[in-house]
Formats: structure tokens, sequence, C-alpha cells
């Protein structure tokens, strides 16, 4: 007779979730690590009562904001190579939509998140209860439900033995290196809280082994037969790099054939920045080195990428006729993109393949490209030194200039993260990175609020690293709220706090496409036409970090941010750095961007920054093509 074990269905799940590990390479660790919370009415008798039963168990991150908390979660996952995730539960109604925006995020990336959100009543005794959403065609559906398309997998657990299958399949999704994203269990309220008999094997230690498919043997000929023919191959490094481990295989396989690695948002670090083979990011934020051999490449080898926009110019970028694609990819969705040659495997197996087959003079790219694209690299390292340099260092800096004074500080133990704004360009363009992991920038949801939340995930996966949450003034204000956390749990975050009154992205991006920078500064509205381009706001986002309880260091000059940053650098305590760059207008200050971003172009207008504009957008959109 199977023994069993009477729990409440929160309490068995809590309970079931602390006994959950992944594995690989042989290394084993804890599936959920722990949980993040915001109660209300719709969880705090379930699983809020279940988590103090399980304390021991179970750890407890106490948060402000349901999305910040699904933040932290992805950037501890991130940190975590995806074998290890939290959990984040929320009440029904806006605790359950808060977590939206998040989900999204985590799926985008491929990285795992559960989320447990409260649900109305199964039972329906009240109908409706407090900020439950009627839906006169549909008994069945709660606000929950706009968690389905963001979810990599979603269940209803409405009878409590339902609980069982759907827990199962949701640490299958969570472990799948394919699969994984956000995963969502939503929990009506009267069903947390009601007793059943578990099955006692239910909480039982399971493993949940991560796959390195290795790649078939007639896609890994071909492969090796795409290799072989080029003459100008180019490795496009992408996320699927980092969160397989593949670093070290990458970096044999590049210096053995030579052939130049260029990277994306995601996969940049994949290579260190002093790498022979390192060319640097790619595409519409890329340098001009890699760009350059994109344009010329007859091969493009991508590994572990999704080819976002921003990868390929929106299609403009890889321009030789008759380029080919080899794709290396754990998912066949991604492999086949862009009519390539799909090699479907684990990135580090594949790579470990291919040199096998193309390693130990088995194939090199000719001395006379080598040098081609270190002589150019050379050339962009002096644009990267020119703007980072700083001639009178009792000026406001350039944010080029901020970004060059924190790389005189760290070393490869410091971690930067940063999501959206003007930012992730001058990032991806110039940043030198020291390490594998050193580089966390979220840019395939872009989404402003990250950071702050992210570099506390991370600090918790890390917590003897320095962790740097870079921001602007627009992202700040989004969600600056988990400054509370991180001072509550004392987690040593630096954050850089760049205040450049406005969108400073999203204002040149509306210049270049004739939109004037309407309604992307932070300022007065004039008097003489209503518009907003009069005195910046009185706002003192320094004194707000403080009022938070953050510690505050104000730097006014280069020397000034010097000394900040490093007396941030040392702290043990969560320290921000603030910083007003030099204006608005030259927030940046970096080189522009060296490919095409396709944003359309209103097809008619009066103005004639727009009528320039378009004129300009139609000679873009002339040159992109199909590859098929």
């Amino acid at each position: 007779m199977t023994s069993t074990t009477r729990l409440t269905v929160a309490q068995a799940l809590v309970r079931f979730l602390a006994a959950q590990f992944t594995e690989r390479d042989g290394t084993r660790q804890r599936l959920i690590g722990a949980t993040w919370g915001i109660f209300g009415h719709g969880n705090v008798a379930g699983l809020g009562q279940a988590l103090i039963e399980y304390a021991d168990e179970m750890p407890y991150h106490q948060g402000r904001n349901e999305q910040s908390m699904v933040h932290a979660a992805v950037g501890y996952a991130r940190q975590s190579n995806r074998l290890a995730a939290h959990a984040v539960t929320a009440s029904i109604g806006p605790g359950a939509t808060n977590l939206v925006t998040g989900a999204a995020l985590a799926t985008v990336n491929h990285l795992p998140v559960l989320l447990l959100p409260g649900d109305t009543f199964a039972g329906r005794p009240a109908d409706p209860v407090l900020q439950q959403l009627e839906v006169p065609y549909a008994g069945d559906v709660s606000v929950n439900d706009c968690l389905r398309p963001v979810s990599k997998y979603f269940d209803r657990i409405t009878r409590p033995a339902a609980l069982v299958p759907a827990a199962l399949n949701a640490m299958r999704v969570l472990a799948d290196p394919v699969e994984t994203g956000a995963v969502t269990l939503a929990l009506p309220q009267d069903v947390q809280a009601e007793a059943y008999d578990w099955p006692d094997e239910f909480f039982a230690e399971r493993t949940w082994r991560v796959r390195r498919p290795a790649a078939d043997p007639a896609e890994l000929a071909a492969a090796v037969g795409a290799v072989r023919e080029a003459r100008r191959p180019l490795i496009v490094a992408g996320g699927g790099v980092h969160h397989s481990r593949a670093e070290a295989a990458l970096a044999e396989f590049a210096a053995a054939t030579g052939i130049p690695v260029a990277s994306t948002q995601a996969g940049k670090g994949s290579l260190n920045h002093d790498h022979p083979q390192d060319v640097g990011g790619i595409g519409h934020t890329g340098t001009a080195t890699a760009d350059e051999l994109a344009r010329l490449a007859d091969l493009v080898i991508g590994i572990g990428t999704r080819y976002t926009d921003f990868t390929t110019a929106s299609g403009t970028l890889f321009e030789r006729p008759g380029v080919r694609f080899l794709n290396l990819n754990i998912g066949a969705y991604d492999g086949h993109k862009l009519a390539g040659q799909p090699l479907i495997a684990d990135a580090r197996s594949g790579l470990t393949a291919l040199e096998g087959e193309l390693g130990r003079g088995a194939y090199r790219v000719t001395d006379s490209y080598i040098a081609e694209y270190r002589e150019d690299k050379e050339r962009w390292e002096q644009r990267v030194d020119a703007c980072y340099e700083a001639e009178e260092p009792d000026v406001r800096p350039t944010q080029p200039q901020v970004l060059g004074a924190l790389d005189e500080i760290v070393d490869a133990s410091d971690i930067l993260v940063n999501a959206a704004g003007s930012l992730p360009g001058d990032l991806h363009k110039l940043w030198r990175t020291r390490s594998f992991d050193q580089y966390h920038l979220e840019y395939g949801y872009s989404c402003m609020g990250y950071e702050i939340p992210a570099a506390i995930g991370v600090k918790l996966a890390a917590p003897d690293r320095p962790v740097w949450a870079l921001v602007g003034d627009g992202t700040y204000l989004m969600m600056p709220t988990e400054i509370v956390t991180a001072v509550q749990e004392g987690i040593a975050i630096k954050v850089v706090l760049i205040q450049n009154h406005g969108y400073a992205s999203i204002g040149g991006l509306s210049e270049s496409v004739g939109g004037e920078r309407f309604g992307t500064a932070y300022r007065h509205r004039s008097p003489a036409d209503g518009s907003y381009t009069g005195a910046p706001l009185p706002v003192d986002l320094a004194a707000n970090a403080a009022s938070l309880g953050m510690r505050v260091l104000r730097a006014k000059t280069v020397s000034d941010l010097r000394e900040a940053l490093a007396e941030a650098r040392a702290a043990d305590t969560p320290t921000c750095v603030y910083v007003e760059t030099e204006t608005a207008d030259t927030v940046s200050g970096a080189p522009p961007a060296q490919a095409w971003w396709d944003v359309p172009v209103a097809a008619t207008a009066t103005r004639s920054s727009a009528v320039k504009a378009r004129e300009l957008y139609e000679r873009h959109v002339s040159t992109r093509r199909r590859h098929l």
C-alpha cells in the first residue's frame, strides 16, 4: 500500500519544489533555489502559510513589485546558466497581471522562471470575488490567462490531484534547454488551502538531467564540408554559447581555424576582448570590424543565436552574393533560420565535434584574412580609447567616458547588468569583456526597469562578486522599488545612475526617423508652444535612491566619478553612483551605428525632417534581401 502524507496543495507544492534538482556534467544543484513573493488575499493563506511551514526548506525573498520579482528571478537563472531558477508568487488580479511583462522577458530569452499566481475560486462559492475579471462568455477564464501566450507551459490546478502531473511537467520544461522559459501554475485560492493525501513518492528527491545532444553524423559531415569550402567565414556567437558553457570550446575552435568571432548582445563575452579572434559586437550596435566582415562573409556560422533584426541589420547586413549560413543550435527552429545548413546540437558538443574534424591543421583561413581583421580591430580599439579618454577631468563626463572610468577599475570578477536605453549600443560597441559572464545584457526584450532587480538576482547567484546595474534616468524611474529589497536583505549591488534628462536612445531614434525627439525629453513645457523644450525637470534621483535606503555618491566631474566608482566597488552595502552626463544631445558620443535597423518612417508627411528621413529609409529598404 502506498504511504501518503496529508498536506494542503500549497504545502505539497513547496515541499515538492524543495526536492527538485538539475544535473549537468556531473554537477548537481537545486532547481528552485528560492521563492519571491508579494502576498494578497489570493495567496496569503495558501502559499504564504506553506512558505512559513517549510521556511527551512524553501528560502523566501520579499519583493516590492511583481514584475521586478520576475526580473530578479531571471537574473538569478541566467547567472546560474539556466541550471537553477526561482519561483515567484503573486495574488490574483493586478498582482497576477504584473507578472506578464517579466514572463515575456523570460520566455523571449529562454530563461527559466516558475510563476505561481493566485487565481479566483475554483469552486465559485462567491462569484465574482475581489479583483476578479468577469468574462460573460467563458466562466473558466481569469486574468491569469494573460500569461498563456508568454509561458512555455501553463496549467491551472483546479483539483488537488492535478498538481502531481502539472508540477512534473513544469519541472520538465524548466530544465529543458530547448523549451525553457516562463512556466505558470495558476493556483485558485480555495484549492491552495485544500487538504489531500499525497503519495510520499511525490516528495522524493528528483534529478532532472540537462541534456547535451550530439550532432547528427550526416549534419556534421555537411557542416564540415561547408566550412572547408569557405574562404571568408565568420562566426556569430549568441547566447547559446553561454547557456551551454561552450566558451572554452569556442576559443579553441576559433584559435585552431583562425575564423573571426563576432557576438550578439546575448553572446558578448563568448571570447574575452583580447582573444586574437574576437572582433566585437555585430549588427546595428556592433563594431565596424565585425560588420564589415559580415558584409563580405561567404559563410556565416551562427552558434546559439536567434538572428534578431539587430544582428542581421534587418536583413541588410550579409551582402555577399551566394553567402550561406551554418547554424549550430540546440533548437531546430533557430537552426533552420536564413535557409541555413542546420547542425542541431548542444553548442559545446557541436563545437567539439567540429574541431575534431577541422582543427589541428585540417582547416585554417588564410594569413591575409587574419591580418585583415586584426588590423581592423586595432583601428576600432583606437576609436574605443578615444571615446573613453577624458582630456579634461574637471568637467562632466560623456556616457562613453562613464564606461571608460568603470573600465579602469573593474577586473574579470565584475558583472555588468543592463537592458535598455542608449547604454546597450555603447556597451556592445565599446565594452571590453574580461570574463565569459561579465556582460549581462538583456536585449531580447530590452525591458526598461530590468537592471536593478536583475542585479539583485545575479548577486544572489554570485554573492562574492561585484555586480553593477547600469541605468539611465528613464529606466530608473520605471522600477527603482527593489532598492528597498537590496537594502532589506543587505545585497550589496552597485548602481550607476546616469542622469541625461530623458529617453536618450529613443530621442536619437526619433530624430533619425523624422520624429524630432517629440515626447522624449524630461523637461518642462515651453510657454511659447507647449512643447517639452523648457528647463530640465527639478527631479533629484540621487535623493530618491537615498530615500529608499541606498548609500549615494554624487559625481559631478570625471575625477569625481573615478573616485566614486572605486569607493562603490569596495562597498559592502548597496551603493549608488549618481552622475549627470554632459548634455542630453551628447549623451552617447560613441561611434554611430555601423549597420542599419528598420524602423518604418512615415510614407507621407509635410515636415521636412520626416520627408528626408523617408528618402533615406527607402534607400536602406532597397538593400534588404531574403536568404533563401
